[in-house]
């Protein structure tokens, strides 16, 4: 048989189709990215058009579709939504992880595979001489077309989230599933080739020719048998950050060994993820400095100002937070967002990113921008935060560090583009919800939100208290806004919502569930602000407490949810 793994071709018989289909799979991404961003464009244009009439005094549901167009693709967006959300949840403790991925996701996998296993046997499967050979490197394209896509994918400056308009974390599932996927097509390369070897008996020969390019096609493959396996959530969860360290490691050698393995004419797959990595953490190296290096630091003016990073002021909430502080922050972000934080005296090699817990600039701190997170205590860096943070306060001693920030990342949508907005978070989850209700009340632009549901739940009374006095501040606004707000606080803790001082003000109490529905919609009142914050010592219904609010609307949520009604009757 003649052997054919040299560095300079492969079978000339087959490159032509092969090198055809791998075009066809960037032209197929190119076109689902070209989709994506008219998808983008289309609700640019939309929420452009409903601002407009909320201006209006005489439209009383600016987000209700105003004519046939807007009433289509509103149907669309909505029937679309609604297939995406459905769930297979796994139940079983420990294996909860084994969770597939919600419908719309498996849709677009699905989707995703047809087209690679079209790829995989178009013209293929013909049983002649050729038959295990012509698999063999029909896979072998097949897997090399992907890399590019998946480092793409892995990027944090990511090109493709630029186009469709969304962030790396938000792809970060689809970056899983294509690396499992070149797993299957490169086994079946390697296997197709394996047999042809066992059939002519040459494997030894093969094995021992250290000179071919067939150890570093194994090596290739066991890397990424190694990386696949390490992706899943309990090995994820072992060490997590021992898992980032090894995983670009590995993510770098694999490079390096897939290059050597295939054909110079397949080798531009390789150069494509090398300038997606090498954009991606110039990008990031560039947005490091010039968010924490400050040549002529205006000291005088600001008290945080500093030519290194920034001075950060740890505020120890019990056991369960950790309050950061940082002061001198010269950059803007939008409700919702979060960055990256590194502080080399509590992590050296370790950064980790949290939600920026403030809206706006914090008054008082500094006239520089000063912006707040809130880290919940686990295990690892965040518990060794909450300590440095207890010792430091308990001592008397100075308990500010020298922290840098890397972002903002993330593409939250637009919030004021909603008549009716119901804002749900646990715990530390307020510090993503919370900033996205006062930047609603705080923003002078005109907006079409006019009532905002928030609930809160967590399981102790001092996880609710650091946001008690906001969620007030922010109720006396939406009466001088004209925004219905309604906060519900539920501290399932036993005995915890007493610490608050408070007492439950819940109405139909499901025993049997060991959930609470939450109590009838009270109008704001100027004499008592503490009537609409409503407090539950139970498990919330949050299904009711987003059903209420979605019949209660009267913009395109409630079009969509009469139609639903009566395609049912």
């Amino acid at each position: 048989m003649e052997r054919r793994h040299d560095h300079g071709s492969t079978n000339p018989v087959f490159t032509s189709v092969n090198e055809a289909l791998a075009q066809g799979y960037w032209y197929f991404i190119a076109a689902s990215v070209f989709l994506l961003a008219m998808i983008r464009g289309i609700n640019h244009v939309q929420n452009t058009i409903r601002l407009r009439r909320s201006r209006s005094v005489s439209v009383q549901h600016p987000t209700k579709p105003s004519n046939r167009l807007m009433q289509v693709w509103a149907t669309l967006t909505a029937v679309g939504r609604e297939m995406s959300y459905p769930q297979l949840y796994v139940p079983v403790r420990y294996l909860s992880w084994m969770t597939p991925p919600p419908l719309g996701r498996v849709l677009l996998l699905l989707v995703y595979w047809a087209i690679v296993i079209y790829m995989m046997v178009d013209g293929a499967v013909i049983n002649d001489i050729y038959f295990w050979e012509r698999i063999g490197y029909r896979n072998a394209w097949v897997s090399v077309t992907q890399v590019p896509l998946l480092y793409l994918l892995a990027s944090k400056t990511n090109i493709i989230g630029l186009l469709i308009g969304t962030s790396h974390e938000r792809l970060n599932w689809l970056h899983r599933w294509v690396a499992r996927t070149m797993f299957v097509t490169t086994t079946v390369h390697g296997f197709h080739f394996w047999a042809q070897w066992v059939y002519y008996d040459i494997v030894q020969d093969e094995l021992e020719l250290l000179s071919t390019i067939v150890p570093y096609g194994l090596g290739a493959w066991g890397i990424l048998l190694w990386m696949t396996i390490t992706s899943f959530k309990p090995f994820r969860s072992m060490a997590y950050e021992f898992f980032v360290i090894q995983h670009i490691l590995s993510a770098v050698i694999f490079l390096w060994v897939v290059y050597v393995h295939i054909p110079v004419s397949a080798r531009y797959n390789v150069w494509f993820a090398i300038a997606a990595i090498s954009f991606d953490r110039v990008s990031r190296f560039v947005l490091l400095v010039w968010q924490n290096m400050k040549f002529k630091p205006k000291r005088t003016c600001c008290k945080g100002g500093q030519r290194l990073g920034h001075e950060t002021q740890l505020t120890a909430i019990g056991n369960s937070m950790t309050v950061l502080t940082i002061t001198d922050v010269h950059f803007e972000w939008s409700a919702g967002q979060f960055l990256y934080l590194w502080i080399p005296r509590i992590g050296v090699f370790e950064t980790h990113p949290y939600t920026i817990a403030t809206s706006h600039p914090l008054p008082g701190t500094c006239i520089c921008n000063s912006i707040q997170l809130v880290v919940r205590t686990h295990s690892g860096f965040s518990k060794r935060l909450n300590e440095f943070a207890q010792k430091t306060e308990a001592s008397g001693q100075k308990k500010t560090v020298r922290a840098f920030v890397v972002g903002p990342y993330g593409r939250p949508p637009r919030w004021d583009i909603f008549e009716t907005l119901v804002l749900v978070s646990a715990s530390t989850g307020a510090s993503f919800t919370l900033p996205i209700l006062e930047s609603l009340l705080e923003s002078e632009v005109t907006k079409c939100t006019k009532r905002v549901d928030f609930l809160l739940a967590a399981k102790r009374g001092e996880e609710v208290g650091f946001y008690h006095e906001r969620l007030h501040e922010a109720i006396e606004k939406a009466q001088s806004v004209g925004i219905d707000l309604a906060v519900h606080i539920a501290v399932t803790g036993s005995g915890q919502l007493e610490t608050l001082g408070l007492a439950p003000t819940v109405l139909d109490a499901d025993v049997e569930k060991g959930k609470s529905r939450l109590t009838a919609r009270k109008r704001l009142s100027q004499s008592s602000i503490d009537s609409h914050i409503f407090h539950s010592a139970t498990r919330p219904d949050v299904a009711g407490f987003i059903r209420d609010a979605v019949e209660a609307t009267g913009g395109e949520d409630k079009r969509c949810e009469a139609k639903r009604r009566a395609r049912g009757s």
